[in-house]
């Protein structure tokens, strides 16, 4: 992995929710199989929350649900549903970007790592996942 960071963008698909984010062309991306990332087919990585922006009104678009300790933060486009973004519980201070909403072009690599949310604890204990954010 390298120390260089890049500008990606993306957003939901009617792209009213549009954001940049600053990452490496090359990141680490989770595969969560809790009940909602896995319902979503949902892969994400996580950057510290100071390296995400939402762009223009996106904030009007958006809305949020949660379940279960309500830590996590999962927000959507109100309009076509898609979560391209989120506030996950194992990063509290970070933002869990969804890989396939970001604009082609800007990610070069993606390394695929699991996340056992049906073990959550024992999982969150066992990956680095929290550092991600850091």
């Amino acid at each position: 992995m390298t120390t260089e960071t890049l500008i990606h963008s993306g957003g939901c698909h009617c792209k009213r929710v549009r954001w940049q984010v600053e990452a490496p062309p090359s990141v680490v991306a989770w595969r969560c199989n809790c009940s909602d990332c896995s319902m979503r087919g949902n892969i994400h990585f996580i950057v510290p929350s100071n390296k995400f922006k939402l762009l223009s009104d996106a904030e009007c678009f958006l809305t949020t649900y949660t379940f279960g300790t309500h830590t996590a933060k999962h927000t959507f486009c109100k309009f076509c549903g898609i979560t391209s973004f989120y506030l996950p519980r194992s990063n509290p201070d970070g933002i869990a970007v969804t890989v396939n909403c970001v604009e082609p072009g800007t990610l070069e690599h993606v390394e695929i790592r699991h996340f056992d949310g049906d073990k959550w604890e024992e999982s969150y204990n066992q990956t680095s996942i929290s550092s991600f954010s850091k």
